[in-house]
């Protein structure tokens, strides 16, 4: 299954995304529960946390070269609105 493509993002408040993605659906993904990985720490700094990027094609948010979260991912478990 070909999974919609991420067309903007913005940071809401307790470490959530409201992503919107290609078909116009609306999600909100928690990225609380991932701030217990290691790879994930630097996002508890909420300066660090806000900037966020979509990478090229609209296949991942992204804050560094090691950070990212798939398309899948924020699709598959992010709470529709």
């Amino acid at each position: 299954m070909k999974y919609p493509h991420i067309k903007s993002v913005e940071v809401k408040n307790n470490y959530n995304l409201k992503v919107i993605f290609d078909n116009d659906e609306i999600k909100i993904y928690d990225v609380a529960p991932l701030l217990s990985k290691s790879m994930f720490l630097p996002l508890t700094k909420t300066s660090f946390f806000k900037n966020i990027k979509i990478e090229k094609g609209g296949y991942a948010v992204s804050w560094n070269q090691d950070i990212d979260i798939s398309e899948y991912e924020l699709w598959k478990n992010g709470k529709s609105l």
